[in-house]
């Protein structure tokens, strides 16, 4: 009898830890700390991307048209809409909450960073872009959205 209720609580734990791992990935929807956008973060082959899904003011003030990757160094690429942009690429999984080897696009300043996620809970991710070493950078909290 002890056994057997030994067995069932640690498979009722395991299943536990399990499903706390899960809750741990960094798919979905989230938003940054300033609330400008919401970002799809998504699975492609072993590798995880991110999109802009929504903007909080997605038309450009000065044309009154939806915003445009104006700030892009490749001049090409500066007629692109700011919606739906892939703007992280190519994140690997690195540990049980932390996705890394990724970059991070800024369309507000048209500068590409390194970059890494780290799921702190089910609904909060740190995102650090930096430039060469990751102790220099900066940080934001993203909250996922529900």
């Amino acid at each position: 009898m002890k056994k057997t209720l030994f067995l069932c609580l640690a498979l009722l734990l395991g299943f536990t830890s399990l499903a706390s791992a899960q809750k741990l990935s960094p798919l979905g929807i989230w938003t940054n700390e300033e609330k400008k956008a919401t970002f799809e973060i998504y699975q492609q082959g072993d590798k995880l991307y991110g999109k802009i899904v929504s903007l909080t003011v997605p038309n450009d003030p000065a044309t009154g048209k939806p915003k445009l990757d104006t700030q892009n160094p490749d001049t090409k690429l500066r007629n692109r809409p700011r919606l739906g942009l892939v703007f992280m690429k190519d994140f690997k999984k690195d540990s049980e909450n932390k996705w890394d080897d990724g970059t991070i696009y800024n369309p507000e300043d048209g500068k590409t960073y390194s970059c890494y996620m780290k799921v702190l809970n089910a609904n909060t991710m740190e995102v650090k872009g930096y430039i060469g070493f990751s102790l220099i950078g900066k940080s934001q909290t993203w909250t996922r959205v529900k």
